[in-house]
């Protein structure tokens, strides 16, 4: 449906509406300048008059004319994150919701569905998910059997308490707190009785879901945008929250009686298989992984394991010749530009579920950790390591926009792929 000219006592209605929504994009990790652009589309699909939208990642203030003055509101930001099915079906509803063809009382009643869908899976598949996962990456850091078999244990005892704190918000905050301490304190007691793990690849997979890789990212991008608020708050809080889980490391080594340096002892473990196919295998777990622990759509995961796989290849690839702090750059620069031709040529899921597990196996955010950790003990490797992954963050959000740009020239360029990405409300 398309309203002519919204009447005064629906205009109170499409604000509730464009609010939540807003929060349900914000709760999706979506640029700020692109919910601005998402909800004035929205608000003039329904007939309203010079709508006025500033988001921002914890505010949301939305204006709207109804004819006679002026209506404002202003709403907090998203109260929980998004799973990746509820990522898909918010952006399906904006689409909706910019074309006119939903009633705003059926978008609102279907955003509340959307925000109590509970995990595809359930508890024991969210559960396998997050080991999974863990495994994944620490098949790509380092495939030694004692790694796999230490960091799949841990992952089944972070995602156990993930789940046991899934309604309790309150005590959600300070959760990635206490697993880091709970995983700390279990690593560097079998360092301390002898158990051959290795602490720097052994401590950051069960602990990669709390890793602020793509909030630091997409800070990045949105200051290349000029968003210095919402670029400046996101870079922030990605920053404590590294900080937090570097607290939560040492007081598990304190507890163990280990000296944070410990984490920098020598690696000393062998890979079971040195075959150089491991690394590849493990990104794939690692999307099967992901693909359970956060819910993903029914058709996402073929998609997803395709973008992770280009992404991951382009990065190891790139890293012989550019170096890690660069690598990044190439593997965005090709998985953005995926995400968007598997949505819109191939009917796909949105680009943010195919394309934001490739943000997390880059691991932007391991490497700031180690770098923080380093520096509670070498506070010169630490400075340095902090360097790099600012280049690493900077290259990804590079990659990041120009991937889209790509796509986008292309779409413009060559007739067959003439799609208009923001015809869908997902360019970045």
């Amino acid at each position: 449906m398309t309203a002519a000219e919204p009447r005064s006592q629906d205009t109170g209605e499409l604000l509730e509406f464009l609010y939540r929504l807003g929060q349900a994009y914000l709760a999706c990790g979506e640029q700020t300048a692109h919910v601005e652009l998402l909800l004035r589309r929205v608000s003039t699909s329904y007939g309203a008059r010079r709508p006025r939208v500033v988001a921002f990642p914890t505010a949301i203030f939305i204006s709207l004319h109804d004819g006679e003055s002026e209506r404002v509101t202003l709403a907090e930001g998203p109260l929980q994150s998004m799973r990746l099915d509820q990522m898909a079906e918010v952006y399906t509803l904006g689409a909706e919701a910019q074309r006119g063809d939903i009633t705003i009382a059926d978008g609102l009643q279907r955003l509340t569905e959307i925000n109590k869908r509970p995990a595809r899976f359930g508890v024991v598949g969210t559960l396998i998910g997050h080991v999974v996962l863990t495994v994944g990456v620490a098949m790509v850091l380092n495939p030694a059997l004692v790694n796999i078999l230490v960091a799949a244990g841990l992952g089944g005892a972070v995602g156990m308490m993930k789940l046991s704190m899934r309604e309790r918000p309150l005590f959600s905050v300070p959760l990635p707190v206490v697993a880091a301490t709970v995983v700390s304190t279990l690593v560097f007691l079998a360092v301390r009785y002898g158990i051959p793990v290795d602490p720097l690849h052994v401590l950051v997979p069960p602990l990669v879901t709390f890793l602020p890789g793509a909030m630091l990212t997409f800070g990045m991008i949105e200051l290349a945008y000029g968003d210095m608020v919402s670029g400046t708050s996101r870079l922030v809080s990605g920053f404590v929250q590294l900080v937090l889980l570097t607290f939560g490391l040492a007081a598990g080594a304190a507890l163990a009686g280990v000296g944070l340096n410990a984490t920098l002892a020598p690696d000393v473990i062998v890979p079971l298989v040195t075959s150089p196919w491991i690394p590849w295998v493990g990104a794939m777990v690692f999307g099967v992984g992901v693909f359970l622990h956060f819910s993903a759509p029914r058709n996402a995961l073929p998609w997803m394991l395709l973008v992770l796989l280009v992404a991951f290849t382009a990065q190891r690839v790139s890293a012989m010749f550019f170096g890690n702090e660069f690598s990044g750059f190439f593997g965005t620069l090709l998985a953005t530009p995926l995400g968007y031709l598997i949505q819109l040529r191939f009917k796909g899921p949105p680009p943010m579920v195919t394309f934001l597990p490739s943000f997390w196996l880059l691991v932007p955010g391991a490497l700031g950790l180690l770098s923080v950790k380093q520096m509670l003990s070498d506070t010169a490797a630490g400075v340095d390591g902090l360097i790099s992954a600012v280049f690493v963050f900077a290259s990804i959000a590079l990659g990041t926009l120009l991937g889209a740009s790509l796509y986008k020239w292309l779409t413009e360029r060559f007739g067959p792929w003439q799609l208009q990405i923001g015809r869908s409300g997902h360019k970045k």
